[in-house]
């Protein structure tokens, strides 16, 4: 089973360890490694918060910036060909090649469904 969570911009991935009989997650989208576990999906959400609210907390005690969740600016490199396409599939949905491609990610992300 993997699922995710999400509080104050954070997301977690959380999956069931079957030999422990816990479920466990990790913040995703920093670097540092931020780990958490419970036994039951409500404590699991309540450690998930904990662990969230420590890692800001810690960061300032330290003097360090916590990672903010993702910035929204993606700059990637494609095959001129690709981009020649994409140009044009997004010109003709009436859409800018930013849009269009934001549109074509998210489905993407999202298992071909639109969040």
């Amino acid at each position: 089973m993997t699922n995710t969570m999400t509080y104050k911009g954070y997301s977690a991935r959380i999956e069931y360890d079957d030999e422990d009989g816990i479920m466990t997650g990790q913040i995703a989208g920093i670097r540092d490694g931020v780990g958490f576990h419970a036994d039951s999906v409500e404590e699991l959400k309540e450690a998930f918060h904990e662990a969230v609210d420590d890692y800001v907390e810690t960061c300032a005690k330290v003097g360090k910036e916590p990672q903010k969740p993702y910035s929204g600016r993606v700059m990637f490199r494609v095959d001129p060909e690709v981009h020649r396409k994409a140009a044009l599939a997004a010109e003709l949905s009436g859409k800018s090649l930013n849009q269009w491609a934001e549109d074509v990610l998210n489905r993407a992300a999202c298992g071909g469904h639109p969040a």
